[in-house]
């Protein structure tokens, strides 16, 4: 097979079925699950999660500082 000429679809085809394979379709499924992309915005949630100040919170900060010096 020459994986160089496959479309991305035949390519992702030929992916799977060698994985389904080679672990067997639970492991062929766990193993998928490490490259789910997932949706949103992980940094402004990560914020949410941690509850500490980001990035601009501390700029911001910084810069409230420097003005009263």
């Amino acid at each position: 097979m020459n994986t160089q000429t496959l479309t991305p679809s035949q390519l992702r085809k030929a992916g799977v079925e060698a994985l389904a394979k080679a672990l067997g379709p639970i492991g062929m499924v766990r193993f998928l699950q490490f490259f789910e992309t997932g949706a949103g915005d992980y940094t402004k949630e990560r914020e949410k999660w941690l509850d500490k100040p980001g990035v601009r919170n501390i700029v911001e900060e910084i810069k409230e500082k420097w003005k009263k010096v």
